[in-house]
């Protein structure tokens, strides 16, 4: 059996996404999966090619590397924002109505919609396009898979066609070819991401998927095994973190890390963490802040609002709002936001799940690839994988098998920052703070290298099973922890409880002045 090895990126408005996959028949094994941040992107497109270039480069460099290959080729995604709509249809005469239609006659009926659309602006080109329905001399709106096999004089189709920036093309073009490495294909991700999140009854009976990102939001609505609509907004959770800067007077960087650990919409449902209170320890001029989780996820919310409610009106002018038998799907790396679900089911009405990679591909332990910010990038290696796309590598790679994982590293919050959880009325009794990230150590010569031998469907449930007891152990052991703290903050000494009163006022920003709550 013929293996290829597919690498696919995803261009992100905050972090670039790279995975490499061994593909064997329907095998897919996932063999690289690994994020960075990203730089020069902005609402999901490539606006400075120079600052764009750094992170890609040591990204593949960093896969190169570590997997001992050579990328030849990889696949990318389009922007997800501003992409027009349109309609297109194409017909064709057959030579032979005695004949069945076969997949290749769609296919060049497809070909030839997309072939004949007109663009009339010259600085926008056809990202995708998307088979609606099929008309043969007695039967009309038939859908691909039923189309072919019957027999018919002529053969209509009518497609849907999404057209985006011309511009937005070649940056991308002009990134890689700097790094010197070939784009195979380019995907428009909303058609693609559905591959690797969404199951077969859920596009059937009505479905919207909505991909939560860093600088855009998008949804894409199936019905009857077909994308029917798209839209997308400039706003993710980028602008969550341009919120909580502003709101707070911290750094971007900052932000983002108290954004990960504490963020969380819906204050009123945060039980005992809205207690909680972050101490930022700064310079010696600055001294620290403090910041209640309640206040961060007043933020937090208040922005998640708008921009759910955007979609959801979007939703509303496509026309299939009332056909969603199967609610929505929410998906991408905003989808890991506490209470984000229950917030867009009370805004909607729509029961609402998180989009996690379907039990599609084996993988060895692999960091990160089964999260909710890696459908992405795992929808194109299915699409590249069903397109036959040639392997992306001229070298064979070998995995390292018996060295042990590296520890997960986590980002420290900010060099000269420290954060610190507090309770209300109760004193600081741990501090909390990241780890720093440590410098790459000149690594010396590698360990003979092997192939990963694939996961057995036993082996992945066992591996589960082992993972979900951990978890539960490790949250027990955090319970029993917090339980002995509690029991020493009852020696701390009452003066100091008072800080807690610093938070019963809000501060004006108009006006400079303290304001009662």
């Amino acid at each position: 059996m013929e293996e290829r090895y597919i690498a696919a990126v995803d261009l992100g408005s905050t972090k670039i996404a790279l995975t490499v996959a061994k593909v064997a028949g329907d095998d897919i094994q996932i063999l690289y999966y690994k994020t960075r941040p990203s730089d020069g992107i902005r609402n999901s497109a490539v606006f400075n090619p120079a600052k764009a270039l750094v992170p890609i480069k040591a990204a593949i460099n960093e896969a190169e590397k570590e997997l001992n290959i050579k990328l030849m080729q990889v696949v990318v995604g389009l922007p997800r924002c501003d992409v027009r709509q349109d309609t297109a249809t194409g017909s064709v005469e057959r030579t032979d109505a005695g004949e069945s239609i076969s997949a290749e006659e769609v296919e060049s009926l497809k070909e030839s919609a997309q072939g004949t659309y007109p663009i009339e602006n010259a600085h926008e080109e056809l990202y995708g396009s998307i088979a609606q329905s099929f008309s043969t001399d007695e039967d009309f709106q038939v859908n691909e898979n039923d189309v072919v096999g019957m027999v018919s004089d002529k053969l209509e189709g009518n497609f849907k066609l999404f057209v985006g920036k011309k511009s937005s093309v070649k940056t991308i073009d002009k990134v890689f070819n700097n790094i010197g490495i070939a784009i195979a294909r380019k995907y428009f991700t909303p058609a693609t991401i559905a591959k690797a999140v969404l199951t077969h009854d859920e596009m059937y009976g009505g479905v919207g998927l909505i991909d939560l990102g860093g600088g855009a939001t998008s949804v894409t609505i199936y019905k009857e095994g077909v994308l029917r609509f798209y839209a997308a907004i400039p706003f993710g959770g980028k602008n969550v973190t341009s919120d909580i800067v502003s709101e707070c007077s911290i750094s971007a960087n900052l932000a983002e890390e108290i954004k990960k650990a504490y963020g969380a919409c819906l204050p009123d449902k945060l039980q005992t963490l809205e207690e909680k209170i972050l101490q930022i320890e700064g310079d010696e001029i600055e001294g620290y802040k403090q910041i209640p989780v309640k206040y961060l996820s007043e933020i937090i919310t208040a922005r998640e609002k708008e921009i759910i409610e955007a979609i959801l009106w979007e939703i509303q002018q496509s026309g299939l709002s009332e056909g969603l038998r199967n609610g929505l799907v929410i998906t991408g790396g905003g989808a890991g936001m506490a209470n984000i679900g229950t917030m867009i089911k009370d805004l909607s009405g729509y029961s609402v799940r998180v989009g996690l990679p379907r039990h599609l591909f084996s993988c060895s332990e692999i960091v990160g690839v089964n999260d909710a910010e890696a459908a992405n990038v795992l929808g194109m290696v299915l699409a590249a994988k069903g397109d036959a796309t040639p392997s992306c590598i001229d070298l064979l790679p070998e995995i390292k098998s018996g060295a042990e994982e590296k520890p997960s590293q986590t980002p420290a919050i900010a060099k000269d920052a420290e954060v610190r959880e507090t309770v209300a009325e109760e004193p600081s009794v741990a501090e909390v703070s990241s780890p720093e990230i440590p410098e790459d150590a000149e690594e010396g010569e590698s360990a003979p290298l092997i192939d990963i031998p694939e996961e057995t469907p036993e082996e992945r449930k066992k591996r589960e099973r082992e993972k979900r007891k951990a978890e539960r152990l490790q949250r027990e052991e955090e319970e029993r922890r917090r339980a002995e703290a509690a029991k020493h903050r009852k020696n701390t000494p009452t003066w100091f409880r008072s800080i807690s009163n610093l938070f019963n006022s809000t501060y004006d920003t108009a006006t400079g002045e303290d304001e009662e709550k």
